[in-house]
């Protein structure tokens, strides 16, 4: 058994890409070791900016020799089904193996040594590796045959055990020799095999395992600024981007000139990030004046002058976001939104400032209606009027992910109430699982109707999700509407919200609103049940609150709140014994009245005593459940359904519901139709599983 080595170097490999380059290069090397029957064991796999690397261990030295059978034409078929497999095959009729009077044709494969297999398993990796963005180099790049990569490749090193798997790819042939860190070691270096692979390197300046230098980053740059005094802000996304742009990372703490910090600190931020790929700090829970770059060199003068470019560069870029700050505070929210005029926002739904007035209307609307608690209808309607107009700022132009923030800071900085300058910075959210959700009432009111409009507006016009497509987004904002929703207990109908929303579109009479309507319903209950699911809330169950009203469009529990508040009283309860029994027992019932198509009407039956039993649970639990569901204490209205379980056993153990007196056979069925009845009340059984 022997470990093989791969690397393929070549020159910078995006930062972005390594992650997928590595789990591409496992994927196919196993491929190819799968299809030529090579068993593999542990497969280690590491980048850095300018090499690949893969190490295999405990191959063994040859496939396993296989006998092939191939099952051909039973002995006397035609002459041309046998012939037809001979040229398949390639063998003759004498070469064929007779077994119960069928032919079959046996190829004995030997082993083939791995090394030999490797050699093939490289060029094909290589052709057919998926770079997102690849090249042609060189006189051969005139050919669109020509190898492509995501940079000028130029050097393959391929040591099985330590043995030399030849091989070419292009017009570059695989070898021992590596180069080692670009400055540092830019000579050859004598790679023996994988066991002396990573620590030759790491004497040439290159760490080739990419886990690591995460980990040193993260290390040094945290102490780099507890060295000053102060905290790194953690950023994950930045340890892995600078360990994918450096082979011997050496974080560098610099300072840049305090006046910047009067600029929004997510502006310093995002530009330290963005733009030059840095750590910011922070002292006593506020913005620094300092930052974090990583350098890929042990410099001689401890880093000074590298810190000093990099402070130069990095003040250049502040300078700008000071400009761009200065400039659009000369010019009040309001009057940047009346440029939202000149942006469309849908060729159908027309511009960004018609968005803006739907939106409005439906916040003063939500606040007025008291749907959101505690709002006053004027502050909602002027935060949602100007909750885009940092959208035509420069600082947004050129950040465009400060959208909202920004509009925030702009608000506060010209007086504007707080309520309106919170509402403004967060009415995007939640944008995402995991992000917060608003609970401020103003705040709370723009972003519910922002996302209604969005959704129903779309919806109203046909663009709706399709499979994985979902262009606008309409997916990401149901679930914003139900966080919201539930976060801050707002109750309303969901189709009277639907309706309020179509009525800010100028063609309210459009006949396609009611279906809409029904989509839009859906939809939600859809997204409702992916996002419950994960909680652990089973669907039949939302399902059977949900369908309460029936099949139509416009019945059914539609209150969010309340709907969520029944379905976890209705788990909680199927899960105990008399929630099972008496599903069980509903599901009997509806199966006897869907069979007989029972149609109510008047008996004069004398009850036997099971009977007397169940109506008179039947008499004392409906007024109980419904008065439950009514105080909406739909623990209680379980309970009440409960006592239940016991009179319907009873009743199925000790009567004869098709009984032969027609009378009898009518009351018996009417006590059934009465028990879904009084199911119904909390919900509709006939929709949970089991």
């Amino acid at each position: 058994m022997s470990d093989f080595l791969l690397e393929l170097r070549s020159e910078e490999i995006p930062a972005r890409m390594q992650a997928g380059a590595r789990a591409d290069l496992e994927k196919l090397f196993r491929k190819e070791m799968d299809a030529a029957g090579v068993a593999l064991g542990e497969v280690t796999v590491w980048s850095t900016p300018r090499r690949l690397a893969l190490i295999a261990r405990g191959l063994p030295a040859a496939t396993e020799a296989v006998s092939e059978e191939v099952k051909g034409p039973r002995v006397g078929a035609p002459p041309q089904a046998l012939e037809g497999f001979l040229r398949k095959t390639g063998l003759t009729a004498d070469q064929l193996t007779e077994r119960d009077g069928v032919l079959f044709a046996i190829t004995e494969k030997p082993g083939r040594a791995t090394r030999d297999v490797l050699a093939e398993a490289i060029p094909a990796i290589v052709r057919a590796f998926p770079w997102p963005k690849s090249q042609r180099w060189g006189a051969a790049s005139l050919s669109t045959e020509s190898l492509r990569w995501v940079r000028p490749l130029s050097g393959i090193v391929a040591i099985l055990g330590e043995e030399l798997v030849e091989c070419e790819v292009g017009t570059v042939r695989s070898g021992y020799a590596t180069r080692g860190h670009r400055f540092h070691a830019p000579g050859e270096i004598t790679i023996g095999g994988a066991h002396d692979y990573a620590e030759k390197l790491r004497l040439a300046h290159v760490i080739v395992d990419h886990a690591e230098r995460q980990d040193l980053i993260r290390a040094k740059a945290k102490a780099a600024a507890e060295a000053e005094g102060l905290t790194l802000v953690e950023d994950e996304g930045l340890v892995i981007e600078n360990a994918g742009l450096t082979e011997w990372p050496v974080p560098l703490l610099g300072r840049f000139d305090e006046a910047y910090l009067d600029v929004p600190p997510e502006v310093i931020q995002l530009t330290a990030r963005t733009n030059q790929k840095y750590f910011v700090c922070e002292a006593g829970g506020k913005l620094a004046n300092a930052f974090v770059c990583t350098a890929n060199i042990v410099a001689s003068d401890g880093g000074a002058a590298i810190v000093a470019g990099n402070r130069k560069v990095l003040a250049a870029r502040l300078s700008d976001a000071r400009f761009f700050w200065e400039q659009d505070r000369k010019v009040p929210l309001s009057e940047q939104a009346k440029k939202l005029e000149r942006i469309t926002f849908h060729e159908k739904l027309g511009t960004v400032a018609d968005k803006v007035q739907r939106v409005a209307q439906l916040a003063e609307w939500l606040a007025s209606e008291g749907i959101v608690p505690n709002c006053d209808p004027a502050l909602a309607r002027q935060a949602a009027a100007l909750c885009k107009a940092d959208l035509v700022t420069e600082m947004v132009g050129e950040f465009p992910e400060l959208q909202g923030l920004m509009g925030g800071y702009y608000a506060r900085a010209e007086g504007l109430p707080d309520a309106v300058a919170d509402a403004i910075r967060d009415h995007y959210k939640p944008v995402g699982q995991g992000d917060d959700v608003p609970s401020a009432p103003v705040t709370v009111a723009v972003a519910l109707a922002d996302k209604l409009d969005t959704i129903v507006q779309f919806f109203r016009i046909n663009e709706r999700p399709t499979g994985s497509k979902d262009p606008f987004a309409l997916r990401r904002a149901v679930l914003g509407v139900i966080s919201l929703t539930m976060r801050n207990s707002l109750r309303y109908s969901l189709y009277r919200l639907f309706d309020k929303a179509i009525s800010t579109s100028v063609d309210v009479a459009d006949i396609g609103d009611v279906v809409a309507g029904g989509h839009f319903k859906d939809f939600v209950f859809d997204r409702l049940k992916v996002q419950e699911r994960d909680a652990g809330t089973r669907y039949d169950l939302i399902d059977a609150v949900v369908m309460l009203g029936g099949d139509d469009d416009i019945g059914g529990e539609d209150d969010l709140v309340r709907l969520l508040a029944r379905v976890h009283a209705l788990q909680a309860f199927i899960g105990t014994e008399d929630g099972a029994n008496l599903l069980a027992g509903y599901k009997r019932a509806a199966n006897i009245l869907k069979k007989e198509e029972f149609a109510a009407g008047a008996t004069n039956a004398a009850p036997e005593p099971a009977e007397a039993a169940l109506i008179a649970a039947l008499d004392a639990a409906a007024p109980r459940a419904a008065a439950a569901v009514e105080a909406e204490d739909f623990t209680a209205a379980m309970a009440a359904l409960a006592t239940l379980r016991a009179p319907i056993d009873a009743f199925f153990e000790n009567v004869t519901v098709n009984d032969a007196d027609p009378v009898k056979r009518a009351a018996r069925l009417g006590l059934l139709e009465r028990l879904r009845s009084a199911v119904h009340q909390v919900a509709d059984f006939s929709r949970i599983e089991g």
